[in-house]
């Protein structure tokens, strides 16, 4: 088990690999009702799910919308109806719970999409460098073309959804360890890699909250300069190779 938010919530993970390639995490300890709608999201529903599965993407692109117009506490149901075209009933019907279990499921594809958007733009990479250059380059894209993005990422879930702030980013650290540690694992042992990606988290974190004309996280060449300066080169002096087994 993993810590994740500070009312006890906690990640487990499982054997299936439905959407990565290692056991991705999955939220309990929260009530069944909630958990069943997040598992929806997460390993998709079984059934006729033609129809209903395309409704319930529209329900959730339309929180997003009214998440993005008006806010976490003024946008409300009807403006999400309104948007999404569906009627009160029908949201409840894939939504029980109303907007807190909403926002909870639009999380979870927030986080889902973002990481695996991560792991797709990291697919060719062939050695430690161009995997630290591709996860930074990703990350910093995603986050800047997606205004509330980080926001989704740092909120823990339970807590109504809010901008970035530094009280997020160990959400953010904990999550990213979770999902990048494995990919940094292919060059470093698993104690290096798991002290590389925090590092990573926080550097992108940091330069994405303060811009600066150091490096261009979003810039594939500004970030390879900094990444071989910075980075690549005083890992391979400070940290242990991979053992081979």
């Amino acid at each position: 088990m993993v810590p994740f938010g500070g009312g006890g919530l906690q990640l487990k993970t499982r054997p299936e690999s439905y959407l990565f390639p290692e056991p991705s995490p999955i939220p309990v300890g929260v009530d069944s009702e909630t958990l069943c709608v997040l598992m929806s999201h997460v390993m998709g529903v079984t059934g006729d799910v033609g129809d209903f599965r395309a409704t319930e993407q529209r329900v959730l692109d339309a929180a997003k919308e009214g998440l993005e117009k008006w806010g976490s506490e003024r946008v409300t149901i009807e403006d999400i109806c309104s948007i999404a075209g569906v009627s009160r009933a029908s949201l409840y019907r894939m939504f029980p719970g109303g907007k807190d279990v909403l926002f909870e499921a639009l999380r979870v594809r927030e986080l889902e999409e973002f990481f695996q958007g991560l792991r797709s733009d990291t697919n060719g990479a062939d050695n430690l460098e161009d995997l630290l250059v591709a996860i930074i380059v990703s990350a910093g894209q995603r986050l800047r073309d997606d205004a509330h993005l980080a926001g989704m990422l740092a909120t823990e879930p339970g807590v109504t959804l809010t901008e970035l702030t530094v009280d997020g980013m160990p959400r953010i650290i904990r999550v990213a360890s979770v999902f990048m540690t494995p990919m940094v694992e292919k060059y470093l042992n698993r104690e290096d890699a798991v002290r590389v990606v925090e590092v990573l988290a926080r550097l992108v974190l940091s330069f994405f909250l303060a811009p600066s004309p150091i490096v261009d996280i979003a810039d594939e060449v500004s970030t390879r300069k900094f990444v071989r300066t910075f980075i690549a080169s005083p890992i391979q002096v400070a940290v242990s190779p991979k053992s081979e087994k």
